[in-house]
């Protein structure tokens, strides 16, 4: 019986898609798929089903796909999004990359999930010639490399050195996340203050719409549907190449944490430090985080200890409650190693944290970039990594910050900053670094704060720590935001109903954001796990919570 079933299945979707796995009886839709061509593979395997279904989240829950397509080239991504388009009823498409949305942003219930991690990135990998090298143009005023959608950034980044020392300029902190995952959002870490998000970033896109149309955009050519998908949530096509800028990559990176316990103090220091233009010292990176004086001791990383700077925490003794964290690097070469010291201690000089709380190392540039990724090898290996996330991401106008430590931090955490269930992040970017013509939300303020909980539900931890209880800590942060007047935007959204996402754009880039949609994804088959536009079909992705 299945082999009948899939030599069905075979015979009604093409002779050039292969089906593999045992399946499962389709939708009608996926049944009259006809010949979409191409040299994709469409799996019905339930363990291809099952995995397309979760995510790093964890915490939503949908039915699974009816089947998952692994697409060699843009041209099979076209085809069955044509199919899909054309179909009588429509059925639900969504990418996912390498599965790290965090509310089942990626899910396609009763549909099809475009699994972005085979195709030409993956193919080089293995015939290294295949893959696109990085080139000059004039035009642009630097280097690019074109990529597939689906690639890592640890493998761009792997493959950008090794053929002229080149890497991308912005980053996010892991990288391990798809290249068209990232840029659907905006892609932020600490170098944001000063190159901008990812998607600041990119001078290049194909995109394949709703239709089942091949698109290049730039920002001369379809520039509503370039800037309209970057930071787009996946709305109006699936980002299937991008051309990303790179400069010359430094060798080495001096690595600077400092404590504060004044959060004034911080906060004037992050957004001096992210103020400093072009042509005089800067650090190269700026970020932050939030600690507890109790425990730190045993808490704080062992590879910030070193012979020639001794840990000197006596000077916290009298500190209790919150602590903030500056996190800044300087980047180096062996030609500048003899100036790194003088720059670094010019404009250290001039901050205010504890005395005595100045951690640093050293270490090769790529070390630096994987960091998270060494933590994950270790979480791994103690089972903690494929757990539950509730995480929360917020926009928080610089205007309101203090509140909001007031608020958050003192208040609905109570100062219990070593017991929140993972890292605190918190820094500042500047605003006119950012696009305005893209697909993101953000504050109405020229400096604004990411603030990400990013709390993990570990087996066997306290019921403070359970999902149900982080899941409901985040609705108290959202609720102290709108009743206070903070101004606070979500990053990755994560929204209830259409009228929150209205409320999230604003009536402008909201009428914006829905008349793309209704041109380049008119029967909304795409990212419904967004939860922006109505699906076809199948009922919506809703939350275990």
């Amino acid at each position: 019986m299945a082999q009948c079933l899939a030599f069905m299945l075979l015979f009604l979707i093409s002779s050039l898609i292969s089906t593999v796995g045992l399946p499962v009886k389709p939708p009608a839709e996926l049944l009259q798929l006809g010949d979409v061509g191409g040299g994709g593979l469409l799996s019905v395997d339930a363990s291809d089903l099952h995995e397309a279904s979760r995510d790093f989240g964890g915490v939503a829950r949908a039915d699974p796909p009816a089947a998952v397509f692994q697409p060699r080239a843009a041209g099979d991504v076209a085809a069955l999004l044509r199919a899909a388009h054309g179909s009588a009823r429509g059925f639900r498409v969504s990418a996912r990359g390498h599965g790290h949305s965090i509310s089942g942003q990626s899910q396609a219930p009763g549909g099809v999930v475009v699994d972005m991690s085979h195709g030409p990135g993956a193919a080089a990998r293995a015939e290294a010639p295949t893959r696109a090298l990085p080139a000059y143009s004039a035009a642009l005023g630097g280097h690019y490399v074109d990529v597939w959608g689906g690639d890592l950034w640890i493998d761009v980044l792997n493959w950008t050195l090794s053929h002229g020392g080149l890497a991308p300029r912005s980053w996010t902190d892991y990288l391990y996340l798809s290249v068209g995952g990232t840029l659907s959002n905006a892609g932020i870490s600490g170098q944001a203050f000063h190159h901008g998000p990812q998607i600041s970033n990119v001078y290049e896109l194909d995109v394949v719409t709703g239709k089942g149309e091949v698109v290049t955009c730039s920002e001369t050519e379809n520039p509503e549907l370039f800037f309209g998908a970057l930071g787009g949530l996946g709305q109006f096509g699936i980002i299937t190449r991008a051309r990303i800028a790179l400069e010359r990559a430094p060798q080495r990176v001096r690595w600077i944490r400092a404590l504060y316990s004044n959060f004034t103090e911080f906060t004037a220091d992050q957004e001096r430090l992210i103020s400093l233009g072009a042509g005089v010292r800067r650090f190269d990176y700026v970020e932050g985080f939030v600690v507890a004086a109790e425990g730190l001791i045993n808490n704080w990383r062992s590879s910030f200890f070193s012979p020639q700077n001794p840990v000197k925490l006596s000077s916290l003794k009298h500190h209790t409650g919150v602590l903030y964290c500056l996190e800044v690097t300087k980047n180096y070469d062996d030609d500048t190693a003899a100036s790194v010291d003088q720059d670094v201690d010019a404009l250290l000089g001039d901050l205010n944290f504890l005395p005595g709380t100045v951690f640093t190392t050293d270490l090769p540039y790529v070390d630096f970039l994987d960091r998270v990724h060494k933590a994950e090898l270790k979480l791994r290996a103690k089972g903690m990594w494929e757990v539950p996330h509730p995480w929360l991401n917020l926009f928080v106008p610089a205007s309101r910050i203090a509140d909001f430590d007031r608020g958050v931090f003192r208040g609905i955490l109570g100062g219990r900053t070593a017991s929140a269930g993972g890292p605190i992040l918190i820094y500042p970017m500047n605003k006119h670094k950012w696009d305005p013509r893209s697909s993101v939300v953000t504050p109405d303020e020229e400096v604004f704060y990411l603030v990400a909980f990013l709390r993990s539900a570990l087996p066997g931890a306290p019921e403070s720590l359970s999902t149900e209880a982080l899941a409901r800590q985040n609705q108290l942060i959202l609720d102290f935001c709108a009743e206070a007047g903070i101004g606070a935007k979500q990053y990755l959204p994560n929204h209830k109903g259409q009228d929150d996402w209205i409320e999230h754009f604003g009536a402008a880039r909201w009428e914006r954001f829905a008349r793309l949609k209704a041109e380049y994804d008119p029967r909304a088959i795409l990212a419904t796990g967004q939860g922006i536009f109505p699906p076809p079909g199948s009922p919506a992705v809703v939350s275990d919570l």
